[in-house]
């Protein structure tokens, strides 16, 4: 009874904030929109553990100032697990390589996934349970992960190779009732690494501060009996809750392969029969699904590229989390229709290849007009407009935007805001003959993806990372 209670209290919740105003972004960060210039950026900090680290975008960037984002990298080696932590703000993170399981503890949610082992107490047929917990979600390369605010979660990297994670906080997202900051709260271990003496702070630094108290596990700040006295249990365990003499950091390697329940082919788990359709809506709705297949793209040019969308009529908890995706594949010189979004701001990070971008303010000011390549990161604001080209090869990226329904309009092609205009407008808009006007407006029958043209004057640049196009090269 208590369990459905906590459940419809949950529900709830999720549907009241739903209902509430949306308030990004506030007047200060439409100020704070107004720069002159954007920059492709890198990762400025790592903090090493003992299997893996994590590496920290400058929250304190004008970019992520504007969008109330935070991005961070997380690469765990094999049989590394991320100790349990929750933030205050909503996770969508992209799986650029590696697979794993994750756990994400929702309060009330039955512990629908049970071992046991048979005993036999005076009668045969007697059963203990040697565990029980909440459902095991597997993720592999190319899948799009969403985890709710405050939610606890774990990851554990269960295959051969790295696990690459790229993850967006909204720190502005309505749930967030804390400060535009993400903080992140362990449940275990330290943020100390092993090769750092200092410990680290979770949350955005405030300017001019270079170093705020480590974000260590939640437990440190109870004492020692008030821990044991809560779950009964003796100070020497609750002395290792604490994690005082801890030192392996936020990623910790598993002597042995981790020890979870996990459904087998010829097994699936038990649900109980005391479960009901509260529990059975919030506790076992999908958190993660694949935006890499090529069969499930949006937009496809096989000359040009594709474009895979997910927003919250594809994956329903985006609707909780005010937030989509967009995965991108540019082929050699490919581009995409200039275009803005509408009603969100985009982020945009390049996990493969190169690609040249120009994003134009409402000023009709350039602000960028740069290659951006793998492992570097662009915050395009809501409604500046924005081309890309991919660089003589493939390029993929991965896009997180802050709307569950983000909406592109393009400049160019059969969906674009030109070829819904009229002929004569066109033509008295840009001082042109209604022949021109007309060529101009059906000159592309493609909608999204274009392919290389010869005539294109926006072309490949020889130059590395960094070098901007010329006007002689325009």
């Amino acid at each position: 009874m208590a369990k459905i209670f906590v459940s419809l209290c949950f529900l709830l919740l999720l549907h009241g904030c739903l209902a509430r105003e949306h308030f990004r972004p506030s007047s200060q960060q439409q100020n704070e929109c107004q720069f002159q210039r954007i920059n492709a950026l890198e990762p400025i900090e790592r903090v090493q553990s003992e299997a893996g680290f994590t590496e920290f975008f400058d929250s304190n960037e004008q970019q992520f100032q504007c969008s109330g984002v935070e991005v961070i990298r997380h690469q765990i080696q094999p049989r590394g697990l991320l100790l349990p932590s929750y933030t205050n703000t909503p996770i969508l993170f992209f799986v650029e390589q590696g697979s794993g399981v994750q756990g994400v503890m929702l309060p009330g949610c039955p512990e629908t996934y049970e071992a046991s082992t048979e005993q036999f107490e005076g009668r045969k047929g007697g059963s203990a349970f040697t565990d029980r917990h909440q459902k095991v979600h597997h993720f592999r390369q190319g899948d799009l992960v969403a985890i709710p605010t405050g939610a606890a979660h774990w990851l554990y990297n269960n295959g051969q190779e790295e696990l690459v994670i790229i993850a967006l906080l909204d720190s502005q997202n309505y749930a967030n009732q804390l400060d535009p900051n993400h903080r992140r709260f362990f449940l275990a271990g330290n943020s100390e690494g092993q090769q750092q003496g200092q410990p680290r702070s979770w949350g955005r630094r405030q300017q001019g501060q270079s170093q705020q108290r480590g974000s260590n596990n939640i437990f440190q700040g109870f004492e020692v009996q008030t821990i044991a006295e809560a779950f009964n249990v003796d100070q020497q365990t609750a002395m290792l809750l604490r994690g005082d003499e801890d030192h392996r950091g936020h990623i910790v390697m598993v002597e042995r392969d981790l020890q979870v329940i996990q459904p087998r082919r010829e097994q699936e788990f038990r649900g109980r029969p005391r479960d009901n359709g509260v529990e059975e809506t919030i506790c076992s709705m999908k958190l993660q699904t694949n935006i890499d297949d090529p069969s499930r793209a949006d937009v496809y040019n096989p000359q040009a590229g594709r474009c895979t969308s997910i927003n919250s009529f594809k994956f329903p908890i985006l609707q909780f989390l005010q937030l989509s995706a967009e995965r991108g594949v540019l082929h050699n010189n490919g581009m995409v229709s200039p275009h803005w979004i509408m009603n969100a701001h985009n982020i945009i990070y390049v996990t493969e290849g190169a690609m040249r971008m120009q994003i134009v303010n409402d000023q009709g000011e350039e602000v960028f007009n740069d290659q951006i390549q793998q492992g570097q990161l662009v915050v395009v604001p809501q409604n500046f407009a924005v081309v890309k080209q991919a660089q003589g090869q493939e390029c993929k990226w991965i896009s997180f935007r802050t709307s569950d329904n983000a909406i592109m309009n393009t400049l160019a092609g059969e969906t674009s805001a030109m070829r819904a205009l009229p002929v004569d407008v066109i033509a008295n808009a840009y001082q042109m003959s209604r022949e021109d006007a007309q060529r101009l407006k059906y000159s592309r029958q493609e909608a999204v993806l274009f392919p290389s043209s010869g005539s294109s004057a926006y072309r490949r640049s020889s130059r590395g990372r960094g070098g901007r196009m010329t006007e002689a090269e325009a």
